[in-house]
């Protein structure tokens, strides 16, 4: 049994929080995935011809997160929410990266909906996953960076299992240690909102779409939503 947990201080600290969580089992990263390349084609093409735009710094969903970072420690202009990042990379090159399906679903769904989104293979998960503050001296190994060692800084708000750090800054960047793959068949993918509003109708909005694109490439798709009402879930 795997369970996921937002720790009672940061339901405290943002009382407006909302994280979607959605569970895709037996999942084939291998295959051509039509729909989520139409969908990267559509948000690539609407890029291009300006029906799409990176929020600006006064977008209530861009600004929600500046101000979450900012309460527990972060510059976000030197460690940017992932949903300000991707948006930034697209908006700049007009196209999004190509890394492997299911990943790439996610980032589609990101920049259309701009809410944060991030994704864990289950099966590199050691015991239950905790959205909380960092303590002192915990390890973390950046996406991309197998031979880095980082420590998070305490205070900061991260995703944790058993065995270290799953995310910096929240969700400024993932672990190398829990990356999706092509060959990830359990993977948790992760949406978030601090805005009780507008926040929490978005990362609603995005999660179901998320979860409509994945179900015909997963077993089973389960969604979860996570509050300070209900800052628990179990996952499988």
């Amino acid at each position: 049994m795997t369970r996921l947990t937002v720790a009672a201080e940061v339901c405290e600290a943002f009382p407006g929080l909302a994280v979607a969580a959605v569970v895709a089992e037996g999942v084939d990263g291998q295959a051509r995935w039509e729909e989520t390349e139409r969908l990267l084609a559509d948000v690539e093409a609407a890029a291009a011809d300006g029906t799409w735009a990176a929020p600006e710094e006064s977008d209530p969903l861009l600004a929600s997160w500046q101000g979450a970072y900012r309460a527990f420690g972060t510059n976000p202009r030197r460690f940017r929410p992932s949903m300000d990042a991707l948006a930034r990379r697209l908006a700049k090159s007009g196209r999004l990266p190509r890394i492997g399906s299911a990943v790439d679903t996610y980032n589609a769904v990101s920049v259309s909906h701009h809410v944060p989104a991030g994704a864990f293979d289950l099966a590199a998960v050691r015991g239950d996953i905790a959205l909380r503050h960092a303590g002192e001296g915990e390890a973390f190994t950046p996406l991309g960076e197998p031979g880095t060692t980082e420590e998070a800084r305490p205070g900061e708000v991260i995703y944790a299992d058993a065995d270290g750090v799953l995310t910096r800054h929240w969700n400024h960047r993932d672990s190398d240690r829990t990356k999706v793959t092509p060959a990830s068949r359990d993977i948790l993918f992760l949406m978030e909102a601090v805005d009780h509003d507008a926040g929490r109708k978005a990362v609603t909005q995005a999660a179901d779409r998320l979860a409509v694109l994945l179900a015909p490439r997963a077993a089973r798709v389960t969604p979860h939503l996570l509050d300070p009402a209900t800052p628990t879930a179990t996952l499988r």
